[in-house]
């Protein structure tokens, strides 16, 4: 985008959250092996029906307390290919967001998305016993903090992944939104 800062100097908490992010992945999808991975995905993903008392976790694969999915769920991804897109769209557009927010709301703005698209994800199938995983929530959150704030800027979207083209922020993020 083509949205400089402009009550942060550096934006912390984006980048930290990004790199938590990437330790997580590189920990849990490059350097554990297979069970490890599928184990901190069950323990530490969201689980609506462990959330809404329709089915228990084994012993052994409840990492955490069941509240705390609501947000582990969003540092954990299945693979690169999910993790990257995520980390690439708050990279773009959380930056701006901080620098509108200050660093500590929008550390708890970002959390809070989190919960909330964990908890929209478990209204929908309250007996799901599939565990949802990555940062996409929270990153619907953060886009559309953006799109309030910031409708107009012109951002660089690949038509067709080749033909570089500026449009106001508001077409493609609400595409993408929509999307989600």
């Amino acid at each position: 985008d083509a949205n400089t800062l402009k009550h942060i100097k550096v934006q912390w908490v984006t980048m930290a959250l990004i790199a938590v992010d990437f330790a997580v992945w590189l920990f849990t999808g490059v350097v554990a092996n297979e069970s490890a991975s599928q184990a901190t995905i069950v323990g530490l993903g969201y689980i609506p029906a462990v959330a809404f008392n329709h089915a228990r976790l084994a012993p052994a694969l409840a990492l955490i307390p069941e509240p705390l999915t609501y947000i582990t769920y969003s540092f954990v991804h299945s693979g690169f290919w999910h993790l990257a897109p995520n980390m690439v769209f708050l990279w773009v557009f959380g930056d701006n967001v901080e620098d509108a927010m200050g660093h500590f709301r929008f550390l708890i703005f970002y959390l809070l998305c989190a919960a909330a698209g964990a908890l929209v994800h478990g209204l929908v199938g309250p007996t799901s016993e599939a565990p949802l995983v990555g940062a996409s929530g929270a990153i619907s959150g953060v886009v559309t903090a953006y799109v309030v704030l910031h409708p107009r800027v012109k951002v660089w979207v690949l038509v067709l992944m080749r033909v570089p083209l500026p449009l106001p922020a508001f077409v493609p993020l609400l595409l993408w939104i929509g999307q989600q």
